[in-house]
């Protein structure tokens, strides 16, 4: 009985071991974007994406969606179920609208965070980048 529960023992440890790093991947702190190439937008929220098809903000918004979005979202917004992919959101600014309001925002659902909010995390910049980064891999 001593050998049954030394071995089970051990099973418990590496079983925790295991799934420790998994557990950990969502405490993960919000990711810096550097947007210094980026126009700057000023401080009013401007209602539609002003990067869509700069080269240079789709660049760095592919860089800060897979730092601060992918782990929920999937790599190339790819999502496993969870949480929405966000290849099929609705383009232009009907898209934009949307986006906005959610990453500004976040999501809360019977007072559980479902996405955080990422306002006064990530600047206006960031958060259109990812948007405009979010367009090239669109899909109907």
């Amino acid at each position: 009985m001593r050998a049954f529960n030394a071995i089970l023992g051990c099973a418990a440890l590496l079983l925790i071991g295991s799934t420790a790093p998994v557990l950990a991947h969502g405490d993960m702190a919000p990711q810096a974007v550097d947007t210094g190439d980026l126009p700057k937008l000023g401080e009013a929220w401007l209602e539609e994406n002003p990067y869509r098809g700069n080269g240079k903000a789709i660049e760095i918004g592919a860089s800060a969606f897979a730092q601060n979005c992918a782990r929920c979202h999937g790599l190339g917004a790819v999502s496993g179920g969870i949480a929405p992919d966000l290849r099929f959101l609705p383009s232009g600014s009907e898209g934009d609208a949307w986006f906005m309001t959610r990453i500004r925002g976040g999501s809360v659902r019977e007072g559980r965070v479902y996405m955080p909010r990422f306002e006064g995390i990530l600047s206006q910049e960031a958060m259109w980048s990812i948007r405009a980064w979010l367009e090239t891999v669109h899909q109907e």
